[in-house]
């Protein structure tokens, strides 16, 4: 694989996630009955900034919760080179029926994984609405699904893959693009 260019650095990713927490208050009327979920691995770091940054605009501390979608994906054997895919936790200590839950992930591509995320949400409570935040939406969907907040859209073709890297998970903070 070879790096063609990066699109976002730290700077920008900061800018695009306080852009996203405002939509999101802004939509919701506020952080009243709203729980930022995040979708392991780097959705998760994502609800957890998305949650600072609401408090710095609210001053009100929204809960965040990590889900892990592997056994929901109908697609598990084309991500995993094991016939046991690695399962990680799922972390949600607040009641979600009722509440507006906003699914937060790094990449929108085919929408699969939002399909196995909505799945995993439904199993846990039933709330009252379900949204969905990216840092990327790349295009290519397979599924009818959208984002509500993008944090940035960046068309690519089928040969090119988005790279996110967080500090938290990876020790570097960009998003940039290869070719396959």
């Amino acid at each position: 694989m070879k790096k063609k260019t990066e699109l976002l650095d730290a700077a920008a990713m900061n800018r695009a996630l306080t852009r996203m927490a405002h939509e999101i208050l802004e939509k919701n009327k506020g952080g009243e009955d709203l729980v930022l979920v995040g979708v392991k691995t780097r959705g998760v770091p994502l609800a957890k900034r998305l949650q600072e940054k609401i408090m710095q605009i609210e001053s009100i501390e929204v809960p965040v919760g990590e889900l892990d979608i592997t056994l929901y994906r109908d697609d598990l054997e084309k991500t995993t080179q094991s016939a046991d895919p690695e399962l990680k936790s799922t972390n949600i200590t607040v009641e979600l029926t009722g509440k507006k839950v906003v699914l937060i992930d790094d990449v929108l591509f085919t929408g699969r994984t939002v399909r196995a995320a909505l799945d995993a949400v439904m199993d846990i409570g039933r709330p009252s609405l379900i949204q969905l935040g990216v840092l990327i939406d790349r295009g290519h969907r397979e599924l009818p699904i959208r984002a509500d907040y993008v944090g940035k859209n960046i068309p690519t073709s089928e040969k090119e893959i988005i790279v996110v890297q967080l500090y938290e998970t990876d020790n570097a903070e960009m998003v940039s693009i290869y070719e396959k």
